[in-house]
């Protein structure tokens, strides 16, 4: 299959690309939100190095807004990072 666009992250991959981009298309920030949660996981399980870093929220949403073309909020993004790290107790 080809795709127009170069993948962003090889660890994440292809998939979860076109997933965010899907993502992005939901219209409200409550819809969007289980599927973050979900996007945000597939990005922790491939790098596994941020789990611990001061600005893993910021980290992590910067990504999600690269593979989603930039149509992902970045704040919104960060918000469910903070709060699955809060319901884990991370914070």
């Amino acid at each position: 299959m080809q795709y127009n666009d170069k993948i962003i992250d090889r660890q994440v991959g292809r998939n979860a690309q076109l997933y965010a981009q899907a993502v992005a298309e939901l219209t409200s920030e409550e819809d969007r939100y289980p599927y973050l949660r979900i996007l945000v996981s597939v990005i922790e399980q491939a790098h596994p190095e941020w789990g611990q870093a001061p600005e893993k929220d910021q980290q992590i949403a910067e990504l999600a807004h690269d593979l989603s073309g930039g149509a992902l909020d970045v704040e919104e993004t960060a918000r469910v990072v903070r709060a699955r790290d809060e319901e884990r107790g991370y914070r």
